[in-house]
């Protein structure tokens, strides 16, 4: 399947106290349809230079950004298919209401008025907004105000969806609500790309992770294999309180290491199966295999990037 976008080698150098500093460095990304990239990287690493080129706002000094085959800075017609969700609901107009900031941006991006009231409405039934389309933006609840926000991104159809910080400034509810909307548009076959410093959001959402430092990709990966390939594989059994210096001899031997009231093994599953009957009756609170998260994966890369 054809990436929906496709940057290569961009390079982009800005002039600070007569000296030019470089903000990206060799980026390269892919977002297929129906796949969300997480984009991540820490305050400073390049993610809005690099965003603010693929959506044409910055043109690069080298390397080149192809929308569906067109490049957003010389054919105005790949922006089209670009649709933006920034940070703190700024794609709307909140004393208009969610059906007028339909049809405005809809006509904005090219519709005719009423196929751009139409669309408008099918998006609110969508999001479940019908109920308030005439009310005003500004008394919705933020979680309300996110959904509105989307649906006014993709009252066009764009192909490609950059959402930056979709999640920001909600209730845990409204959050859970928006992750769902995400995971339901990549399910339609939408491509997303997602920029976000709420890393578990990122790790639920995201089908790959792409990690920028100091303006150049340092990991880039199926979300499940980078994680994999930080996890240290061992299983944990965790206990009501610490085994005494019997029963901790006897797991020592069958190769497991004590951590207070934790097990630690790091053979396989049959010899896991050793270490829970030596184990047996004690109650066990926890058994699972150990397995790195997208924060600690992106600390780890951000530290290695400091002492570097």
């Amino acid at each position: 399947m054809e990436p929906v976008l496709r940057a290569r080698g961009l390079r982009k150098a800005y002039r600070q106290g007569g000296r030019a500093v470089t903000a990206v460095d060799g980026v390269d990304l892919e977002v297929r349809p129906g796949e969300v990239l997480a984009f991540l990287g820490p305050n400073g690493a390049g993610k809005t230079t690099t965003i603010k080129m693929i959506a044409g706002l910055v043109r690069p000094d080298a390397g080149e950004v192809r929308i569906e085959g067109q490049d957003p800075h010389r054919e105005p017609a790949a922006l089209a298919r670009v649709g933006a969700v920034l940070e703190g609901n700024r794609n709307v107009y909140w004393r208009l209401t969610p059906e007028e900031n339909l049809e405005y941006f809809g006509t904005l991006r090219g519709l005719a008025p009423g196929e751009a009231r139409r669309r408008g409405l099918r998006l609110l039934k969508r999001f479940g907004l019908l109920a308030k389309r005439r009310a005003l933006t500004q008394e919705l609840s933020r979680g309300m105000q996110q959904k509105l926000a989307i649906a006014v991104a993709l009252v066009h159809r764009p192909r490609l969806l950059l959402l930056d910080e979709p999640t920001l400034g909600l209730d845990v509810e409204a959050a859970e609500h928006v992750k769902t909307l995400v995971r339901e548009l990549a399910g339609a076959g939408q491509a997303i790309l997602l920029t976000t410093h709420r890393l578990e959001v990122a790790q639920a959402l995201s089908d790959r992770v792409a990690i920028l430092r100091r303006g150049r990709i340092v990991a880039a990966d199926a979300t499940a294999t980078l994680l994999a390939r930080f996890s240290s594989g061992h299983y944990v059994v965790e206990l009501e309180a610490p085994p005494g210096p019997e029963l901790a001899a006897r797991l020592a031997a069958l190769g497991a290491r004590i951590e207070g009231a934790r097990v630690l093994y790091a053979g396989g599953p049959e010899g896991l199966w050793a270490v829970l009957e030596a184990l047996r009756p004690r109650p066990l609170l926890r058994v699972e295999r150990d397995r790195a998260d997208l924060t600690e994966v992106f600390l780890r890369l951000v530290k290695e990037g400091r002492h570097a």
